[in-house]
């Protein structure tokens, strides 16, 4: 999952706009329509489970990245959260990396907190197609109730087949896995935010 954020330069800023890991879902959510209204534009891309399969977490990343980026109108200047993409510039034209962009740049925090409340919405509506996994609220990280959910229902569709773990479940492999604590939970790598100027 990814968005793309385009904001006026020295735009006054929202109260509360960080980091999207450092808010909590309640916060994130209060602070959504503020972010699209305010913006000049914005948009949301995705790469399904089948094209991060294919593609790996990294190039399908840049994939959902460069679909937010079509939604909006013409910029000049890309800032990105993360680490040079090589590659990416053909395809979105200059940019900036910015390692941990989402706790430096009020744009990419804005982009951040849309990413997230996307796949948030997206995670609880698969959790009503696919019940057990209790992905409404752990988005899919290896918490204790995912675990017991793919070993008593097994490996669902939406699940990347390829990813270790899941393998091994496939393969009736009894792999241990690292349970992430609550407090982790949803502070994964999986969206990817960008910002325009």
């Amino acid at each position: 999952m990814a968005a793309a954020v385009l904001v006026k330069p020295h735009t006054r800023k929202i109260k509360g706009v960080r980091d999207s890991k450092t808010l909590s879902a309640a916060q994130r959510e209060s602070l959504v329509d503020d972010i699209k209204t305010r913006s000049l534009a914005w948009g949301i891309g995705a790469a399904s489970v089948a094209e991060v399969e294919r593609l790996n977490v990294r190039n399908a990343a840049a994939l959902a990245m460069r679909r937010a980026l079509r939604r909006l109108p013409a910029h000049d200047h890309v800032l990105v959260d993360g680490q040079k993409i090589s590659g990416l510039e053909e395809h979105i034209g200059p940019y900036t990396p910015i390692v941990k962009g989402d706790a430096s740049s009020y744009a990419i925090a804005c982009a951040s907190v849309l990413a997230k409340v996307t796949r948030d919405r997206l995670m609880a509506r698969l959790a009503v197609r696919y019940p057990g996994y209790g992905w409404e609220h752990n988005a899919g990280y290896a918490t204790r109730d995912h675990v017991a959910g793919l070993r008593e229902l097994g490996v669902s569709p939406h699940h990347r087949r390829t990813y270790q773990r899941i393998r091994a479940i496939l393969e009736g492999d009894q792999l241990a896995f690292d349970l992430e604590t609550e407090d982790h939970a949803g502070a994964g790598l999986d969206e990817v935010e960008v910002m325009l100027t």
